[in-house]
């Protein structure tokens, strides 16, 4: 029996409430009050810690992210902010010079962004990337992973035209008519595949590399989408999982997001699969978990490819990219409801949310969003969505830093009028909606503290605009914090024990080195831990 006192500190239990200490047994928060009284029931055995003054939230939980990329881009060329082709060619090039067994087979990477070139917004083409080599196959993801860019190389071995696996939309032709190396939607994927993975030995100590990182960073639990999408065997990655928990390596918690592409392959997992047997591979308060089904419905705004009902601005005929048919995504939550399974699905464009929501209510149980169908992303919305999501009690999951990008291009892409009800969180919030917070890393980094500030300021991480980005839309701390802990939990079906400094509570906690509730907004960014507690272990501790 483990037993920990934590006292002197500023606890945050929720909206204007806050204590002084915490009494932790086996993992769970036993008790919560004031400094005297907690010492005094203290006995011996308890180790106690004074956190002198420093404020204590519960722990942070990015509700939507992809944990194995996010790590696999930590071990791969760093092409993430580049500002030119030219850049992005060199850093390939240095990165295949220093690292020649990591592309002796092929070369993958992610992170450009054709937005953020200084000599133009041209997206990278077979002919830039032959310039890196013509030795291997090559592929570099536009930083949202909707779009890929291949060499000349990996082209010839897809055999492009020939191949039936290519549907229309999938890859882009030159004035010729020739395939010209960009790969959009699902073509993204099997372009991907053809660069040999990652060993599962590599694997293994990538995932705990990117533990050490969020838990450094104060995230105590993660909801991460890598199989069917990082990870395209499932079975191998499940069991990878399996292999890192009951050994007792993990540090946080992980909850499982499934991506499927197939409703054949959807149907076997349901009946024969890993679903099948969750209840003998996921005890309860494991630390890993299975969670929702994952679909994505559109591409992104910024390679144009977001659903939009009337299109871009200056290109109306381009309404962007339907990843899946209204039939088929209503057959796939018809076999969620069937299965008693929760649907979260990639929705950045106006009308990918609507269809989205369409296919959702036609799985509703007794008239009600009893699964907690989620709505990820949620980015281009008319007030008419925004009402009808609370009012229809969909979840979201939001990712506020998204704007440090997207508020250069939102005005100019979809027009002021739409842009003004558009990541509108806070409206959701105030409507009565559950919103939670997550990066999309590696899109975005999984540091939560940006995250928050950009929620709170509505402002870029350089400070601007002054006032904030539609700053109607800006929340306060308590509501930002709330939605990384008890809102997150809310989407997992686990408010009632995770996401709350309370009784009864998982011990997931994070010791601040500021004061996230009267520092000065703009400093919200800068926050780190001095310490991470998950399931009452110390995990991390500046």
């Amino acid at each position: 029996m483990s037993k920990t006192l934590l006292y002197n500190a500023k606890v945050y239990v929720e909206r204007g409430h806050f204590e002084e200490a915490v009494l932790v047994e086996d993992g769970i928060i036993r008790a919560v009050g004031g400094n005297k009284e907690l010492l005094a029931a203290a006995d011996a055995e308890t180790e106690k810690r004074d956190c002198e003054g420093r404020t204590l939230i519960p722990g942070l939980n990015d509700s939507h992210m992809h944990f194995m990329q996010f790590g696999e881009t930590r071990n791969q060329a760093m092409i993430e902010g580049v500002t030119s082709i030219d850049e992005m060619i060199r850093i390939c090039r240095e990165f295949a010079e220093t690292h020649p067994g990591h592309v002796k087979s092929g070369m993958h990477a992610i992170g450009w962004n054709q937005d953020l070139f200084t000599d133009g917004d041209r997206m990278p083409d077979r002919h830039d990337l032959d310039r890196i080599s013509t030795d291997y196959p090559i592929v570099l993801e536009r930083v949202c992973g909707h779009i890929v860019s291949v060499n000349t190389t990996l082209l010839n071995m897809l055999h492009v035209k020939e191949n039936a696996e290519f549907k229309k939309g999938d890859f882009g032709v030159d004035e010729n008519g020739e395939p010209n190396g960009l790969f959009y939607g699902n073509g993204t994927n099997l372009a991907k595949r053809v660069v040999p993975d990652f060993s599962l030995e590599e694997r293994h100590r990538i995932i705990l590399e990117t533990m050490d990182y969020c838990v450094s960073h104060g995230l105590t639990s993660v909801q991460s989408n890598d199989v069917g999408t990082t990870f395209m065997d499932g079975p191998v990655a499940f069991d990878l999982f399996h292999k890192i928990y009951n050994s007792g390596e993990g540090k946080l918690r992980y909850r499982h997001q499934v991506c499927f592409n197939d409703l054949n392959e959807f149907r076997d997992y349901l009946e024969n699969g890993e679903y099948a047997h969750r209840k003998e591979l996921y005890p309860k308060d494991s630390w890993l978990t299975l969670g929702p089904l994952k679909l994505f419905k559109d591409g992104s705004l910024g390679a144009r490819t977001a659903l939009m009902t009337n299109g871009y601005v200056g290109a109306p005929e381009n309404h962007g990219l339907e990843w899946i048919a209204p039939e088929d995504m209503d057959e796939y939550c018809r076999l969620a409801k069937e299965h008693n399974l929760q649907v979260v699905t990639h929705c950045i464009g106006d009308e990918a949310v609507k269809r989205a929501l369409d296919s959702y209510e036609k799985a509703f149980v007794d008239g009600k969003n009893a699964l907690r169908h989620t709505v990820i992303h949620c980015q281009v919305t008319s007030e008419e969505l925004l009402d009808r999501i609370a009012d229809e009690g969909i979840l979201v999951f939001a990712q506020p830093i998204f704007l440090d990008y997207d508020m250069r291009i939102v005005e100019e892409l979809v027009g002021k009028k739409l842009a003004s009800t558009s990541y509108a969180w806070g409206s959701l919030t105030r409507k009565g909606a559950h919103v939670a917070y997550g990066t999309d890393c590696p899109v975005e980094d999984c540091n939560p503290f940006p995250n928050i500030y950009m929620a709170v300021t509505r402002k870029n991480l350089n400070g601007e605009p002054a006032g904030g980005f539609y700053p109607d839309e800006c929340v306060d701390v308590e509501t930002a914090v709330d939605a990384y802990t008890v809102e997150s939990a809310y989407g997992e079906f686990m408010e009632d024990v995770k996401g709350r400094i309370k009784e009864g509570y998982y011990a997931d906690m994070v010791l601040l080195d500021s004061d996230i509730f009267t520092v000065d907004h703009d400093s919200i960014k800068d926050i780190l831990p001095v310490m991470t507690m998950v399931g009452g272990q110390i995990v991390f501790e500046k």
